[in-house]
């Protein structure tokens, strides 16, 4: 048998990080146990469904680089095929047609709210003949589910969870004009995609127990289940905006690298001993869907911040300087080009040792490519004093007559130190001003090599005048 998992988000906005979590679940287990890997888009809520929300939802898993096998499948084109086969069930016996008004069963439900009791469908037209249907109804169709014992699912995150047949009512499985509902298409196409492992949030645990209903009904192989414990936000609440990031877009918008949001949620509600730091490999060799835990996971930004620094130190200079001169394209102060490229690229082992996220890498490599005069930031400014700026006056032939790598600026740089009778860091931060318009950068030699001759002294001259 090939193990065959899905993910079935439905296009109605931003791909939640708990969607994340779940695609990142069932593509681990899939490849795992070498198995194949679908997306199905649920887009049968037409007027809330929206193209923007799909290709967001394709971005996305693009983006984490959760690839998919086959083609996906959109669930609207298979809607003639849902009501192909609630009508088979009917002809079967196993549904039924029901002639309720909406309005008579609303006055019901309302009746139950007000004497705070559950509201459940009686099965009226259960074994009643449809030639007693009061004229001009369109009827729905519902199951006959078991109203006797109980359903029993074991669970591959829950363990063995149980429900008596007598709480679940005959649902709709076809409404009055002909549409299906979220609970029988979701059988009908897990059945057709030949799907074998249903892995998704403990939201959904109670529509298990009436898909289960369907799945007998039709005499077909029920999937295994596994229900993911949902994500809260650092206090325990549910997440939300106030708490941070949650959509999958966003993290990548605020400088998160795929692989370590992938590593984090991996390790949220799954560890295998004291193992943190996991590449897609590791995780697929050892991610298993019975290691799950129960419990809700709570999301720790700080810990994924870290996470992050830790894998941006690890990522290769070239896809960083890339990533930061796309960053970079959308800001006014500055020139790009070859010339630009070039230095970040220099300077990139320096610039991602302090950096935790893209955007801060971004912001820390950005004086490289800013033309002049440069905006001084407030103690940047006060570093140049007037003999600073006559210092650097003095500086810039011995810089001028230097070779440009590191160390030969270093070595420069402290000659004119013990010249001078100065100290190094006299020296450096008036320079580190000129050159950046800040008070922070990689060390001075480097950040000098990184600029290259003529834009380091256009600076330096620039700042001492």
């Amino acid at each position: 048998m090939t193990v065959r998992t899905r993910f079935a988000p439905s296009p109605t906005g931003p791909l939640h990080i708990g969607g994340v979590r779940t695609a990142l679940f069932n593509y681990l287990y899939s490849r795992h146990l070498n198995g194949e890997f679908l997306l199905r888009i649920e887009d049968t809520d037409r007027e809330r469904s929206t193209e923007a929300a799909t290709e967001g939802i394709l971005d996305s898993l693009d983006w984490l680089g959760l690839a998919r096998d086959g083609q996906t499948v959109f669930q609207s084109t298979r809607m003639a095929r849902h009501a192909a086969v609630a009508r088979e069930m009917l002809a079967a016996g196993n549904a039924y047609y029901c002639f309720c008004t909406p309005e008579e069963l609303n006055r019901e439900r309302e009746q139950a709210r007000a004497e705070k009791r559950v509201w459940r469908y009686d099965g009226r037209w259960r074994d009643r003949d449809p030639s007693e249907a009061p004229l001009g109804i369109y009827p729905v169709i519902r199951v006959k589910t078991r109203r006797d014992g109980e359903t029993v699912l074991e669970d591959l995150v829950q363990g063995t969870v149980r429900v008596a047949n007598a709480e679940l009512d005959d649902f709709i499985i076809l409404r009055s004009d002909g549409t299906p509902t979220y609970n029988h298409s979701v059988v009908v196409d897990d059945h057709d995609m030949a799907i074998t492992h249903v892995i998704r949030g403990d939201d959904h645990l109670t529509n298990t127990f009436r898909q289960a209903q369907i799945y007998a009904a039709m005499g077909w192989p029920l999937p295994r289940f596994g229900h993911l414990p949902l994500i809260h936000g650092p206090d325990g609440a549910k997440l939300s905006k106030r708490h941070g990031a949650q959509f999958a877009l966003e993290f990548r918008d605020q400088g998160f690298l795929p692989e370590a949001l992938c590593n984090y949620l991996l390790r949220l509600g799954w560890s295998h001993g004291d193992l943190e730091i996991l590449d897609r490999a590791e995780a697929i060799r050892l991610f298993d869907i019975v290691d799950v835990n129960r419990a809700a996971s709570r999301m720790d930004y700080a810990k994924l911040l870290h996470l992050n620094g830790v894998y941006i130190r690890q990522a290769d200079d070239e896809r960083l300087t890339q990533d930061v001169l796309q960053r970079l394209a959308s800001r006014s102060e500055v020139t790009l080009g070859d010339a630009a490229a070039a230095r970040i690229r220099m300077l990139m082992p320096a610039l991602k040792e302090r950096a935790k996220t893209l955007v801060e890498l971004a912001d820390a490599a950005v004086f490289l490519v800013r033309v002049l005069p440069l905006t001084l930031e407030p103690k940047a400014a006060l570093a140049l004093t007037s003999d600073a700026k006559l210092m650097l006056r003095d500086i810039v032939p011995v810089l001028a007559e230097t070779d440009f790598s590191s160390s030969a600026i270093d070595h420069a740089l402290r000659g004119f130190t013990e010249r001078t009778g100065r100290k190094l860091g006299q020296v450096a931060q008036p320079l580190r001003a000129a050159l950046t318009g800040s008070t922070v950068s990689p060390g001075i030699d480097l950040t000098l090599a990184a600029l290259g001759r003529a834009e380091a002294l256009a600076r330096i001259a620039a700042a001492s005048e």
